[in-house]
């Protein structure tokens, strides 16, 4: 079954929380961010995700099959990430002072993004046997 916009949200908020935390706590020490800002970053990506995930669905309505290819949701972090770094360097994120560096931002979205994906599309199916058939809804 295609999750349904409701069942999308719920998933990347619990995929960002669970999933995107702990590999934040694991990546922070070897980057030049502080957890406080990691985290700001993390919430943004989560908050901006509704906006994505809006957006989606109304393109996903012209298409036969209302649905992306797997990779189109892999290669949705690109956009994403631009505008999460654009939204950075204009100041417009709150609680953080100044844009970390690019390099920096590029490795945590990069690296949440791909261990995210790779859970949605792997181990999530374990614990939760009836998500697809709910959905996605966890709740």
């Amino acid at each position: 079954m295609v999750p349904i916009l409701i069942g999308r949200i719920q998933t990347r908020f619990f995929l960002i929380a669970l999933v995107g935390s702990l590999v934040t706590l694991a990546l922070v020490p070897l980057l030049t961010l502080s957890y406080r800002d990691a985290f700001v970053v993390l919430t943004a990506v989560a908050v901006l995700g509704i906006g994505w995930e809006l957006l989606y669905h109304l393109l996903m309505q012209f298409r036969w099959e209302k649905d992306w290819p797997t990779l189109f949701g892999l290669l949705t972090g690109v956009p994403e990430g631009l505008l999460l770094w654009f939204l950075l360097t204009a100041g417009a994120v709150p609680l953080i002072g100044a844009a970390p560096p690019g390099w920096a931002f590029a490795t945590h979205f990069g690296v949440v993004w791909m261990t995210v994906w790779f859970a949605a599309n792997g181990p999530m199916r374990v614990p939760f046997l009836r998500w697809r058939f709910r959905g996605g809804r966890l709740l």
